[in-house]
């Protein structure tokens, strides 16, 4: 039977090794996240500034990807097309450089997953507010619409878009 002291020994070897590296890394992590916040916050002012001000406060991306793109362009576009920042995921290879206010608005809110269809209702003064589409749009593929006509109503409903023919 081995005494106390020496089980305690590999746990502060372990310390000594782990105390620094959160001290190192704490700094770095802290300075992302405020830059993080600091990105946020300017992008969106500046779309406070620049688009909402002119009556333009949605982003809406979208593909040409067939189980989408005439539903999208059919019950979503035209009630969208005087206030709405619209992308399409498909041209994306003539989006050139440098990148417009839009772009930099789908990169930052979009992420990395689920990012097309989607629709970003920018509110002043308040959060903004994210629509994903890409799940709701499998599952309208695989005959369970539920999810998607309730997405859509919620979207709807936010700005203030009252449709002829509700889903």
């Amino acid at each position: 039977m081995r005494p106390k002291n020496q089980r305690a020994s590999p746990i502060r070897w372990q310390w000594l090794i782990v105390a620094p590296l959160i001290l190192l890394l704490l700094p770095i992590v802290l300075g992302m996240l405020v830059l993080f916040i600091i990105s946020t916050v300017s992008l969106h002012v500046c779309i406070w500034l620049l688009w909402c001000t002119r009556g333009r406060d949605i982003l809406f991306v979208y593909s040409d990807r067939p189980v989408w793109h005439d539903y999208l362009e059919q019950r979503f576009l035209p009630w969208l097309v005087d206030r709405a920042v619209v992308l399409n995921w498909s041209d994306r290879s003539r989006w050139r450089f440098p990148p417009t206010l839009a772009r930099m608005a789908f990169h930052h809110f979009g992420g990395q997953r689920e990012f097309n269809p989607l629709a970003v209702v920018f509110r002043p003064l308040r959060r903004s507010r994210i629509f994903r589409f890409w799940q709701p749009f499998r599952d309208f593929k695989h005959g369970h619409p539920e999810s998607l006509h309730r997405l859509e109503n919620e979207f709807f409903e936010l700005i203030g878009v009252t449709r002829d023919d509700p889903v």
